[in-house]
């Protein structure tokens, strides 16, 4: 709904029918989009389409909802910028409607994991290197003659994983460490043409093969060692034990994914950084769509604390906006918001007058607004929406509002 600049309010939308997103134009009407789909309006299938299951990632939004504004504000050609890329929803879906792209993220892992989703492959190189490594980790972790002589495949190569590493000595069972530590030490040393692409299937597997409660992959606490009652599977389960399974599961669904979005992709530049947006300057753009970090409750670090450990990523987890570590009090939040504001200001900076700003943020501290008011951009739109699909044992209901600016 459109809003009186003078006295912005939050409101939420609905209409007869959900708004499909491949339906939507620069003339499509705010006030008749209805955003709160259901699960049959926007099945799982269709909301993790092709790359955008290529790796679990909590506090992720949907491409159905990035689509729906960049069909709306932005043009083929023109240049999108994500200032908190997180796992390159952004900018995957800007490549599918040939729209230019650019993100910058604190998180190596989220760099990692954008770029691998948003490069172009030769998908018969990806699937020979799949399967070669995935054969000589089958190998190695049956038959410890090979296992001695894994090691030797070229000396001067720097290791990639520390096999010492007290985190994963705790979180993984003995077989599982001994298969995810020879595949990780084949994608360095034996020469593979996309050595990210194969450190994510490594990091997806790691993160189901820890020892942890079916249930509880999100937010694993502690490792589980002993036998536990399965909320997931209604019954008593075991922690799991090995990771080859997981290696091979990943590996073909990867494969298949990739070849999805190679069928769709199209010509338009995608460009990540690794940098702390407070701090960078921005080339010149075209407009923002973004998804900023919650509030002192996801530490975006930790959650892939798996793949830090394994592939050696560098930590920057000090410069996150919002840490968990850093909690929900009152400086907290003012700390957030003129971290946050300093972004966006970098951004404005960037952009001509009268360039969107699209903002998607589970608000319920009520932030943004005084943000806006920092930051001096125009108020056409805050749109509140129901986000009804909920899963795992988070049933709860959840809402986040879209805020839509201009740089005056």
């Amino acid at each position: 709904m459109l809003v009186n600049e003078d006295n912005p309010v939050s409101v939420s939308l609905s209409a007869d029918k959900p708004t499909i997103a491949k339906k939507v134009t620069p003339h499509t009407d705010l006030k008749k989009l209805n955003l709160n789909w259901s699960e049959k309006d926007l099945p799982e299938k269709e909301r993790t389409k092709h790359v955008h299951r290529l790796h679990p990632y909590l506090g992720k939004y949907i491409p159905q909802l990035v689509e729906v504004f960049l069909r709306k504000y932005f043009s083929p050609g023109q240049l999108v910028i994500d200032p908190f890329v997180g796992s390159g929803t952004t900018l995957v879906q800007a490549n599918e409607l040939g729209i230019n792209s650019i993100g910058y993220d604190v998180s190596a892992f989220n760099i990692m994991l954008s770029q691998v989703k948003t490069d172009e492959y030769d998908i018969k190189q990806v699937r020979q290197e799949v399967t070669d490594i995935l054969e000589k980790t089958k190998a190695a972790t049956q038959t410890e003659s090979y296992q001695l002589s894994l090691w030797d495949i070229n000396p001067n190569i720097q290791p990639l994983c520390e096999t010492d590493n007290q985190y994963l000595q705790e979180w993984f069972a003995p077989q599982s460490l001994k298969e995810l530590l020879t595949y990780c030490q084949l994608i360095s040393r034996h020469g593979y043409r996309y050595q990210n692409l194969l450190k994510i299937i490594l990091s997806r597997s790691a993160r189901s093969a820890r020892l942890t409660k079916h249930y509880d992959l999100d937010f694993p606490k502690k490792p589980q060692t002993e036998p536990y009652w399965c909320y997931k599977h209604s019954k008593n389960c075991q922690p799991t034990t090995e990771a080859f399974k997981f290696l091979n599961q990943y590996s073909i669904d990867t494969v298949k994914r990739l070849e999805e979005f190679a069928a769709v992709r199209t010509k338009a530049t995608v460009k990540v950084f690794h940098a702390d947006s407070r701090k960078t300057v921005f080339p010149s753009i075209d407009g923002m769509i973004t998804s900023p970090p919650y509030v002192g409750l996801i530490d975006y670090h930790q959650q892939h604390a798996y793949a830090y450990h394994l592939v050696g990523l560098e930590d920057k987890r000090h410069e996150e906006i919002g840490a968990a570590a850093n909690g929900c009090s009152q400086k907290a939040k003012r700390q957030y918001q003129q971290d946050i504001a300093q972004v966006f200001s970098r951004v404005i900076e960037a952009m001509p007058s009268g360039s969107p700003l699209i903002v998607v943020a589970g608000d319920k501290d009520n932030l943004y607004p005084e943000i806006a008011n920092i930051i001096g951009v125009e108020v056409e739109s805050i749109i509140q929406r129901h986000v009804n699909r909920r899963t795992g044992r988070r049933s709860s209901d959840f809402y986040e509002s879209i805020f839509i600016w201009r740089k005056r």
